[in-house]
C-alpha cells in the first residue's frame, strides 16, 4: 500500500503547481449605475381635413357658338359669289376663336364647395426614465484565514472555486 501511494505524490511535484479548491464567500456588493432609459411612444389621433373645390358654372362652349355665328354671319356679308361661302367658314372660325378666348378670359362664376374627411395623424415622443443596472459584484472570500477581493460579473453565492497556483519564491 505504501508503494502505491509514493508514484503518486511523485507525480504531483512534476505538475505546474495549479490546484483547484473552494473558498469561502464573505460578503458580496453589487455595483450599481443609473442608466437612462429613452422609448419612443407612437401617439396618433384622427382629424378632420378639409378640401375646397372650384366648380364653375358656366362654359366656354355657348360663347364659341356664339361667335360661330356672328363670324358666319359678317364672312357672309362680305364675300360675294363662290367666294361667299369661303368667306362665310373663315368668319365662323375666327368668330369660334374669338368667342372661346374672350370666354376663357372673363371672370367667372365660381362655386366653391368645401368637404372634409378624416386624416389620421402620428407623432413619435420619446419618454426617459431612469434604471439601476448592475455592472458586476465586488467579492470578498476567506481562504486559509486570509481575505481576498475580487470583481466577479455574477453574485457566486456561498462557495467560490479559486485557482491556487503554488510557485516557489525566488
Amino acid at each position: 500500500m505504501v508503494a502505491a501511494a509514493g508514484p503518486a505524490q511523485a507525480e504531483r511535484y512534476g505538475q505546474s503547481g495549479a490546484v483547484y479548491d473552494y473558498a469561502t464567500v464573505v460578503n458580496v456588493e453589487p455595483i450599481v449605475r443609473l442608466v437612462t432609459v429613452t422609448t419612443p411612444v407612437r401617439e396618433c389621433w384622427d382629424e378632420r381635413r378639409e378640401y375646397a373645390v372650384d366648380n364653375r358654372r358656366g362654359s366656354s362652349g355657348g360663347a364659341t357658338l356664339f361667335g360661330a355665328i356672328l363670324g358666319g354671319v359678317l364672312g357672309h356679308q362680305f364675300g360675294s359669289g363662290s367666294g361667299n361661302d369661303a368667306a362665310t367658314a373663315a368668319g365662323a372660325l375666327l368668330g369660334a376663336a374669338i368667342g372661346s378666348d374672350a370666354a376663357r378670359r372673363a371672370p367667372r362664376d365660381y362655386e366653391r364647395e368645401t368637404y372634409s374627411r378624416p386624416v389620421r395623424r402620428c407623432q413619435t415622443n420619446y419618454t426617459s426614465t431612469e434604471e439601476e443596472r448592475v455592472d458586476g459584484y465586488n467579492v470578498t472570500y476567506r481562504y486559509h484565514g486570509q481575505k481576498y477581493r475580487t470583481r466577479m460579473p455574477y453574485d457566486p453565492g456561498e462557495r467560490l472555486r479559486i485557482r491556487v497556483d503554488v510557485r516557489p519564491a525566488e
